[in-house]
């Protein structure tokens, strides 16, 4: 049985989190205003105006989160297997029924 590392999915679940997670970061770094309208529009009308604050955006502030992020990616693979022989069964054909004799 493969495990989840040998199939690529928590490799690509980790690597999806932390290029994702960059990506936001660096957009909220850019336009912190624009990032928080985008928040509000998205989940309709919620304030993240709280969110904005004066505070310089940092490494620390990046690379915590960042961190988290990646360890709970790889931290996953326990999950996977499951998820992988939820995934195929779901696809596998149907089997026919047993005419009794």
């Amino acid at each position: 049985m493969n495990g989840p590392w040998n199939t690529g999915l928590a490799l690509a679940l980790t690597l999806t989190l932390a290029i994702s997670y960059t990506l936001c970061a660096l957009l909220y770094a850019l336009w912190p205003a624009q990032g928080i309208a985008f928040l509000n529009a998205l989940f309709h009308g919620l304030d993240f105006g709280r969110l904005l604050t004066p505070q310089a955006y940092s490494a620390t502030t990046f690379l915590g989160p960042l961190l988290v992020l990646s360890v709970w990616g790889a931290w996953s693979e326990p999950c996977l297997p499951g998820c992988t022989a939820s995934s195929r069964a779901s696809r596998a054909k149907p089997r026919r029924a047993r005419r009794p004799r």
